[in-house]
């Protein structure tokens, strides 16, 4: 699903994209430049085999229950 987004941009800006990439397809290049830097398609696939490691989860749970319960008996 595609949104519509309205940007401003320097005058000279618009028409060197005009220029270079041609009327209709300014939105595709810029989507092309801006989508690396605002999602990491990698990162998430890297999360999502992380989470299917059982035996990391369980290690993941056992290391944060220990956590809390040092820090719960410690006296301040």
């Amino acid at each position: 699903m595609q949104k519509k987004l309205t940007i401003s941009i320097d005058e000279q800006v618009y028409n060197a994209l005009y220029h270079v990439v041609g009327k209709r397809k300014i939105s595709r290049f810029i989507e092309n430049l801006v989508k690396p830097k605002v999602i990491n398609e990698e990162l998430e696939l890297a999360y999502q085999q992380m989470s299917e490691d059982s035996s990391r989860e369980e290690d993941a749970l056992e290391w944060t229950e220990g956590t809390i319960e040092e820090f719960h008996n410690e006296t301040w």
